[in-house]
């Protein structure tokens, strides 16, 4: 009796390490200075529950900053637009879109000075746009779509802090940023022109996706699979009561309460269960036919057409670019 009770309390104490084990010390989590429900979950500490690990939170101002942090190692998961991920795929950083944050709606859009009434009017004037950035896509492809001169256009490639300073100069005419900086320009004399969501209708899905290290992922698959959780979980709670979640993210990110609510509202969220479809990054079956590896096509086919990316390094398939087990699993799991 006392040899069973002994190897009963060895088996435990080995299976309590394995499970302690499993969740690494820190996971490093990147995201922009927007609010994102994601915050929620920085805010009360729940994420750092959830992952068993301190969580490092490293803020970043663009998407192309987030792909310069994964090519140095230095972060394990990121929030941030689709353009910048199709870039860094097409570029074979080793990392993997493993779910859909949000699809951007109104959060990202066109603010114009007087005498900027619609997108036409954009032709002779200076529009400022922050570089590999899903507002630079879209800004693209609404010039694109409604046939305009884009030689016509004097596009200026600037930073979101850098824009609003170049507005407030008198240097550009209009901006195609995110908020908190549409905001900005808001409140100094602009007002909007056009929003990312527009382009729907002309077959554009544009969208923030968390990405994720694969090395990391195939070494934690099962804090992946939290950290998605936890995504809904905050998203349930934006969408519970709206206005409190945009209180709590705004006093996160140092923003007027307004600024955070049009931010969270500016975003369409899709389930766990939906993601885990061939409408969204497909079953583990459809990966390139998926809805988003078919973005990711049209996306890439975009950026090399502006000579963002060379055409000859856009792979066949997506499959290695997009892993949808761990939102599936997250959607089997969650509460």
């Amino acid at each position: 009796m006392k040899k069973s009770l002994c190897l009963l309390l060895a088996a435990g104490s080995l299976w309590t390490h394995a499970t302690f084990a499993a969740a690494p010390e820190e996971v490093r989590v990147a995201y922009s200075g927007g609010s994102q429900v994601l915050l929620l979950a920085k805010a009360d500490g729940s994420l750092d529950k959830a992952l068993n690990s301190k969580v490092k939170w490293v803020q970043f101002a663009t998407g192309a900053d987030a792909l310069t942090y994964f090519a140095s190692n230095a972060i394990d998961i990121a929030n941030f637009g689709s353009s910048p991920a199709t870039a860094g795929i097409v570029r074979k950083l080793p990392v993997e879109i493993i779910g859909v944050s949000g699809v951007i709606a109104t959060y990202e859009r066109l603010i114009g000075k007087d005498g900027i009434h619609n997108i036409k009017d954009i032709e002779g004037k200076r529009v400022a746009y922050p570089p590999n950035s899903t507002a630079q896509y879209a800004l693209e492809a609404a010039i694109s779509v409604n046939k305009l001169d884009r030689s016509k256009i004097t596009l200026l490639p600037l930073r979101p802090a850098e824009m609003v300073a170049a507005w407030k100069r008198g240097d550009i005419d209009a901006g195609y940023v995110w908020a908190p900086f549409a905001q900005e320009l808001e409140s100094s004399g602009g007002h909007q022109v056009f929003a990312t969501k527009d382009l729907q209708k002309d077959g554009y899905l544009i969208y923030n996706n968390y990405v994720v290290r694969k090395a990391f992922a195939q070494q934690y698959p099962e804090v992946v699979t939290a950290f998605l959780r936890v995504h809904q979980q905050k998203v349930d709670e934006f969408k519970r009561d709206p206005e409190h979640a945009a209180a709590i993210v705004a006093k996160e990110v140092g923003a007027p309460v307004t600024t955070a609510a049009n931010t969270l509202g500016g975003l369409e969220y899709p389930t766990l269960a939906e993601q885990g479809t061939a409408a969204w990054l497909g079953n583990g079956t459809q990966t390139s036919d998926s809805g988003i590896g078919k973005a990711l096509t049209k996306t890439s086919d975009f950026l090399a057409g502006i000579g963002e990316l060379r055409k000859r390094d856009i792979p066949t398939s997506w499959d290695n670019a997009i892993n949808s087990q761990y939102i599936r699993d997250a959607a089997a799991t969650a509460k």
